[in-house]
């Protein structure tokens, strides 16, 4: 009985080595770009997928958001300032289809877009801008990224630049300048408080100058503030319409002595 099967044996092996190696199972992140005898058949996927070996071929197609650390570029600014930078890349795939036929390896590819858009975008700016202005940046690049890989059905995400390498020499430039600015806003911020608090003081002598009360509610106010400080002198301030006053009856006497002593004498 076993001696009838052994003629079977080997066709039924080979056959489920065929089966096995015809299934293939994609999970819901992938797909598999099909051809057949070399033509474009189809995109199949995910799940269950069978592809007859020797006729048809299957290429895997990752579908998740792939990040790609864009290696540090040489950059000259536009104002002739050497810096390196370097930025992350977030894309992915949306036709499996143009990815592999397209372009021969989209990864590299798109890696090698990306360091050259990085150069070309940031050589246009000052140093200045890329310090501050990161932002626009990253939409600039990611937006001539995109137009470009688009012909290869991928889609990029994001763009963000990540370290802007200065050498010494700039570093302690920037500090410096970085120094004198903050100098200059303390400068006008003191310049701004002394004109304000002038300002308010005219307004409270003209206020002063219009009520006789307030001058002397003020005058009061002086007199507590220095009786209650530890000073061995005090200084009593007089209010300049008694002072006034005073002057003036001193002048009228002086004036009566005078005319007075011609009479006298004769």
């Amino acid at each position: 009985m076993i001696g009838e099967l052994i003629p079977y044996i080997a066709p039924t092996a080979v056959l489920l080595l065929i089966l096995a190696s015809a299934i293939k199972i994609l999970p819901e992140y992938e797909r598999g770009v099909v051809f057949f005898l070399g033509r474009f058949q189809g995109v199949k996927g995910p799940g269950l997928v069978i592809v007859i070996p020797g006729i048809q071929q299957m290429v895997r197609v990752d579908l998740r958001v792939i990040v790609l650390d864009v290696p540090s570029q040489d950059v000259i600014s536009r104002d002739n300032v050497t810096v390196r930078v370097n930025a992350v890349l977030y894309f992915r795939v949306v036709d499996p289809e143009r990815a592999i036929i397209r372009v021969e390896d989209y990864h590299s590819a798109t890696s090698q877009l990306a360091q050259t858009t990085l150069r070309s975008v940031l050589g246009k700016h000052d140093l200045d801008e890329m310090l501050s202005e990161r932002d626009k940046l990253n939409s600039d690049i990611q937006d001539i990224i995109d137009a470009q890989t688009e012909e290869w059905g991928i889609k990029v995400a994001n763009v963000e630049i990540k370290h802007v390498d200065l050498n010494e020499s700039m570093i302690r430039a920037i500090a410096r300048q970085a120094e004198a600015e903050r100098e200059r806003r303390a400068k006008v911020i003191h310049a701004e408080g002394e004109l304000q608090a002038s300002k308010k003081l005219v307004e409270a002598a003209q206020v002063m100058s219009a009520n006789h009360g307030a001058m002397q509610l003020r005058y009061l106010q002086t007199l507590a503030d220095m009786s209650n400080t530890n000073a061995s002198t005090i200084v009593f301030p007089l209010p300049l319409e008694l002072v006034k006053g005073f002057i003036e009856s001193t002048t009228n006497r002086g004036k009566d002595t005078h005319g007075s002593e011609p009479d006298a004498q004769a």
